[in-house]
């Protein structure tokens, strides 16, 4: 980017506005004061033994940018003589400074340096009157304080152990000494300098460098006058000496795509969700009802902003009886068709649809109604755009610096360096900031696999293995596992999800317990079912006359269903190029695809795991989702002659979500084999599976699919003999729901005759491509 002018107030190379107080006539009253002592630069007493010039080679390096150390040379230093008064000021005419009675009037040395000796014996607080074309500004002088960061947070960030480094790094309006403004730091080794470049500034750096805070290779500068709602970047002077100006990698508010500046932001926002956060670790995740509904916010309702989003979707998601939602990635991205996965700003909520304290309003609103949030995070890759992270100070500094390692194959984007400490505490403390700073519930890890494996996508020849000669990517490893520990130790009751599709194990296990592998766990609460969500689609695919010869692609999930902590995830990347859209992927006329898609939803919410559901699936969706226009929401309105058929499936997902939360069957045990037995398995020849879900005391409901389009009268499937009875609590037929109403009415009695391995059995009416729920009477 190359610096732009501000867009509001006076540019002071070219302004004309009126003089300040002080800079034209004196106030009326002024000459009952004491006029102020006025001295010229180097007239008093005797020669002094130094000049307060600037060097020369100062002077070079601070026009150039590459000066470490700007406030040794400017503000104010004791010397031979007095004080030394420095000042560097592009564009302005003459610069005086104040020291309560004493004014130093700086002498003019060339561009932009202006100096001064005061017969002082101790370098005073003082300010600057500067004086530009048309106008005076007074001002404080930047160069007058010490840093703004301790020793402590200057150490933890040597050792990658900051786990709240947005509070040190980024920009922060603060006061120091009684003076408002801003303390900008940022994290940029090898830079040969770097200035704060912003609104407040005509975007020129030049009067404004930053000093290096030592080893670290944090740049650190309070800007008195600096307040929330500036924008800002910082102009970084590579190692070869050229320059560019980068956006704030932890800026925690940026500018609305398609422009790239950060934003000076502070939070005023006031929480109303304690209760919610209170109970929030009562239950561990595993053992407690979740069911997902995954919305893409810009799209879920196209133009609403998050306080606008506020007032609608948790109503919308309190009426279907969804536990959590779960945003695609909110962070700041460039490009909107990346849906939020190829992450810029990873502090900073998408400006697109409000502020920091909108976003958290909407949080808030959530959680209110009692329902939890997750969001999609991405520590995988981030893209090249020149302004963000890619070769941010000149050299590979967030990238890894081998470019087998650096390069993704798949996306065209460049992978974290996992084995630097410094990238791992910013991936580890970015994890941390949306859980305590936004009170975010959960963490979906996106491209899990892509982490952790060298060679994942890339050809012979085209990775390095591991010192091991592995192909497992060790650095990634250890910071998943850091991130894990740290999220859990830090935030009770927030719940990670890996988006792993590979068979590694010990995903959900913790980062303390090693596996036949060698490798200690990975520490996630959950793991998405990439093979039941693969499988179970390729099943309903098939026409039902072929099913039979697919059936293993239904149950084989229950072969591994507990080496994992699981979510059965219908994702929106199953609804897009070229997947079709749920229903879609059924079989059949309108009627059969509907049917189906009931049955399989009555499947998948009665199947160990939690359940993920992407928004329009919910009502049906025909077509692919698409970021530019979101979910069909016309398909419901009652003008529309088939809106019955949409409105009856999303019925069928709100009583799913309620009978499904009132079974404590359905997802106590979701992680344990007590939680689950086979009825009728093999069922093949029939298209047809039966199972028991067990609570924590043993009380069952049994899940009976028909994937065959016939009904079944009189269908016999073994139970235990100690219910009395059974009832029906859910039929996907239900001609509520758009079904041809085959339904068991009555209480059905088990009978002293065995099947499937039970002493006792009972008959059902088994509907056509239709689940069925029972429970005892």
């Amino acid at each position: 980017m190359t610096p732009r002018p501000s867009s509001s107030g006076p540019d002071p190379r070219k302004t004309t506005g009126k003089k300040t107080a002080g800079a034209g006539k004196k106030p009326a009253k002024a000459a009952k004061k004491k006029a102020p002592r006025k001295v010229t630069a180097g007239s008093f007493g005797a020669v002094p033994a130094v000049s307060p010039a600037p060097a020369a080679a100062d002077r070079e390096r601070l026009l150039a940018g590459t000066h470490h150390d700007p406030h040794a040379v400017l503000g104010a230093h004791r010397v031979p003589g007095g004080v030394a008064f420095r000042a560097l000021r592009p564009y302005a005419l003459a610069v005086t400074v104040l020291c309560g009675e004493l004014r130093v009037e700086l002498h003019d040395d060339g561009d932009g340096f202006f100096s001064g000796l005061a017969p002082l014996e101790e370098v005073p607080a003082h300010r600057l009157l500067v004086t530009y074309e048309g106008t005076v500004q007074e001002a404080e002088d930047p160069y007058r304080f010490l840093p703004t960061l301790g020793e402590l947070d200057l150490h933890l960030i040597g050792e990658g152990r900051h786990e709240q480094l947005w509070r040190a790094l980024g920009a922060h309006p603060t006061t120091l000494d009684g003076v408002a403004g801003t303390r900008f730091a940022v994290w940029a080794p090898n830079a040969r300098g770097v200035r704060v470049a912003g609104g407040f500034n005509f975007w020129d750096g030049t009067a404004h460098p930053m000093r290096s805070l030592g080893s670290t290779g944090v740049w650190e500068l309070f800007l008195p006058g600096v307040g929330a709602g500036e924008p800002y970047k910082f102009e970084i002077t590579r190692p070869d000496g050229s320059r560019t100006f980068r956006a704030d990698p932890l800026a925690r508010r940026t500018e609305v795509p398609p422009a790239t500046s950060s934003i000076v932001h502070a939070s005023d926002y006031t929480w109303g969700d304690g209760e919610w956060l209170a109970r929030r670790a009562d239950t561990p995740a595993h053992e407690a009802p979740m069911s997902v509904y995954e919305v893409h916010l810009p799209s879920w309702r196209p133009g609403l902003t998050y306080r606008e989003l506020a007032e609608q979707l948790p109503a919308y998601v309190l009426d279907l009886g969804f536990t959590h939602v779960e945003l695609m990635p909110v962070a700041e991205h460039p490009f909107g068709g990346s849906w939020g996965y190829q992450v810029t700003g990873f502090y900073a909520p998408t400006a697109r649809l409000g502020d920091p304290d909108d976003f958290r309003y909407l949080v808030d609103r959530l959680h209110q109604e009692g329902i939890g949030v997750l969001m999609d995070w991405v520590p995988a890759h981030f893209p090249r755009d020149d302004w963000a992270l890619a070769e941010f100070d000149g050299r590979p500094l967030y990238e890894h610096s081998d470019p087998l390692r650096a390069a993704h194959p798949d996306w065209g984007t460049l992978e974290f360096d996992f084995g630097r400490r410094e990238v791992r505490n910013f991936l580890v403390a970015n994890a941390v900031y949306w859980c305590e700073e936004f009170h975010i519930d959960g963490l979906r890890v996106d491209a899990v696999a892509s982490m952790l494996y060298l060679d994942y996508s890339r050809e012979p020849g085209g990775w390095t293995p591991n010192e091991h000669g592995g192909r497992e990517n060790l650095d990634a490893v250890a910071f998943l596992q850091e991130m894990n520990a740290t999220v859990y130790r830090r935030v009770p009751g927030v719940v990670t999800v890996a988006e792993e599709s590979t068979a590694w194990d010990g995903v959900t296990r913790a980062t303390h317990h090693r596996g036949p592998s060698g490798f200690g766990g990975l520490g996630f609460g959950l793991k998405w079912n990439m093979g039941w969500m693969h499988d179970s689609l390729a099943y309903m695919s098939h026409e039902p006359v072929h099913r039979k010869h697919h059936h293993g692609e239904l149950t084989f999930s229950m072969v591994y269903a507990y080496s994992e902590n699981y979510v059965l995830p219908i994702s929106h990347d199953e609804v897009v190029h070229g997947k079709r859209s749920l229903v879609s992927k059924m079989p059949g006329d309108w009627w059969q695809q509907r049917a189906n898609e009931r049955a399989y939803l009555g499947w998948m919410w009665a199947h160990p795991g939690k359940q993920l559901l992407f928004m329009g699936q919910e009502f049906a969706q025909g077509a692919e989702w698409s970021e530019a226009h979101g979910p069909d929401w016309w398909l419901l309105d009652p003008q529309y002659g088939a809106a019955a058929d949409h409105r009856g499936v999303r019925d069928l997902v709100r009583d799913l979500n309620t009978v499904y939360r009132a079974t404590p069957a359905l997802w106590q045990r979701d992680t344990h084999p007590s939680g689950f037995s086979w009825v009728a398995g093999d069922a093949a020849e029939d298209d047809v599976v039966a199972f028991l879900r067990l609570d924590a005391e043993g009380s069952p409901l049994l899940a009976v699919s028909n994937f065959a389009p016939v009904v079944r009268s009189g269908y016999r499937l073994g139970v235990p003999d100690e219910i009395p009875a059974w009832h029906e609590v859910l039929n996907t037929d239900a001609a509520r729901y758009g079904g041809g109403d085959v339904t068991n009415p009555d209480p059905v009695k088990p009978e002293p005759q065995g099947r499937h391995g039970r002493p006792a059995s009972i008959r059902l009416t088994l509907p056509p491509l239709a689940t069925v729920w029972l429970r005892p009477a």
